[in-house]
C-alpha cells in the first residue's frame, strides 16, 4: 500500500536547487567570516574594497631616537673605531717604516696644524665649489642630451656608443689635452669635469627611460604630454629611479675627475684644493700630510652622497613603494 505520509518528520535536502525556493544569503555568514565575499552582497564587495586598500596602504612609522642611532650611526662609528685601532696597532708594531705608515697621532697633527694655519676650510671649499659646479653644469647637459639619446633612433645609434665608451675612459687621460686646449685654469677643470660625468648621467637616464613601460608613454598622449610636455610629466617622473643612480654616479666622476685635475695642472690662479694639497705633499714627502689629504678627499664625497643622493634616492624609492618608511 502507497505511503500517504508526508514527510514532514525527514529531514531537509542538504543541497538546495536554484528554483527551489532557499532562503537567499543562508550560506553568506560563513563565507564572509571565512574571508571569502559572498556574491550579490554589497556589504561583501565594500569589504573586499577595504581589504584591497589595506594591502596598498603604506604604514608610516617614525623610528625612535635610540633605534635610529643604532641604526644609524653606530655602524659606521664601529668601522671607524675598528680601523683606527687596526691602524694605532700597525704603527706601533712597526709594520712599515714611520715615513711610509704615520701614526693616527701624526695625521691628527698635521690636520691640527692646517687648522691652526687657517687655510683647511679653504682648501676643502675650493675643491667642494669646483666639483658642485662642474656637476651642476653636468647635470644641464647631461639631461637633454640623455632624453635625445634614449628617444632618437638615429641619435641612439650615431653617440649612444661614444657615450658608453667615454665613461669608461679614466677622466686623468683628459686632463692634458685640456690644459693644451684651455691652459692652466679652471676651465681646464671644468672641462674635465664634464667629460667625466656628463656621460655617466645621460647613459643613467637613457636606462631609467628604456625601463618605462609603454603603457605610460601612450597614457600621456591620450592627455596630450607629447613633446617637452611628455618629457617633462611622463618620461622623467617614470625614469627616476635609474635617473637618481645616473646623477649619483655622475658625482663621483666629477669628484673623481677634479682630483685628477689638481693632481697634476699645477698654477697659481688655480689656488690649492685637495688634490694640490695632495700633490703638494707628496712632493714635500710628508706622509702624514699625503695620508690627511687622502681622508679629507674622501670625507667630503662621503659628506656629499649622505647628505644630497642618499636622501634623494630614498625618497624616490619610498614613492614608488619599494621601501618601508620607518627606513
Amino acid at each position: 500500500m502507497a505511503s500517504t505520509d508526508t514527510g514532514t518528520g525527514s529531514p531537509a535536502p542538504q543541497d538546495a536547487a536554484p528554483g527551489d525556493g532557499a532562503r537567499p544569503g543562508a550560506g553568506a555568514a560563513p563565507l564572509a567570516k571565512s574571508g571569502v565575499p559572498a556574491q550579490g552582497g554589497s556589504g561583501d564587495l565594500s569589504g573586499l574594497e577595504a581589504g584591497l586598500d589595506a594591502l596598498e596602504t603604506v604604514t608610516v612609522e617614525r623610528s625612535p631616537l635610540g633605534r635610529l642611532l643604532v641604526q644609524k650611526v653606530l655602524p659606521p662609528l664601529t668601522a671607524v673605531v675598528l680601523v683606527l685601532v687596526v691602524w694605532q696597532l700597525a704603527s706601533w708594531g712597526k709594520v712599515a717604516d714611520p715615513t711610509k705608515l704615520p701614526s693616527p697621532k701624526d695625521v691628527g697633527q698635521a690636520l691640527a696644524d692646517r687648522w691652526r694655519a687657517g687655510d683647511l676650510f679653504t682648501i676643502i671649499w675650493t675643491s667642494v665649489e669646483r666639483g658642485l659646479l662642474g656637476f651642476l653644469a653636468a647635470l644641464a647637459i647631461g639631461t637633454p642630451l640623455g632624453l635625445v639619446v634614449a628617444r632618437v633612433r638615429f641619435v641612439r645609434a650615431a653617440i649612444g656608443p661614444i657615450l658608453s665608451g667615454l665613461q669608461s675612459l679614466p677622466s686623468v687621460a683628459w686632463v692634458p689635452a685640456a690644459v693644451i686646449w684651455l691652459g692652466i685654469n679652471d676651465s681646464a677643470m671644468y672641462a674635465v669635469i664634464l667629460l667625466g660625468a656628463v656621460p655617466s648621467i645621460a647613459n643613467g637616464l637613457v636606462s631609467g627611460i628604456d625601463q618605462v613601460p609603454p603603457l605610460y608613454l601612450r597614457a600621456g598622449r591620450t592627455i596630450g604630454a607629447t613633446g617637452v610636455r611628455g618629457a617633462w610629466y611622463v618620461l622623467l617622473p617614470a625614469a627616476l629611479p635609474g635617473y637618481v643612480a645616473g646623477l649619483k654616479q655622475g658625482w663621483a666622476f666629477s669628484w673623481r675627475s677634479l682630483m685628477a685635475a689638481e693632481l697634476i695642472a699645477s698654477s697659481p690662479d688655480l689656488g690649492v684644493g685637495l688634490g694640490r694639497y695632495l700633490e703638494n705633499m707628496r712632493e714635500g714627502s710628508d706622509m702624514a700630510g699625503v695620508v690627511l689629504g687622502i681622508l679629507l678627499i674622501l670625507f667630503v664625497g662621503i659628506a656629499i652622497d649622505q647628505i644630497v643622493f642618499s636622501p634623494l634616492e630614498r625618497w624616490v624609492l619610498r614613492s614608488r613603494g619599494l621601501t618601508a618608511r620607518s627606513q
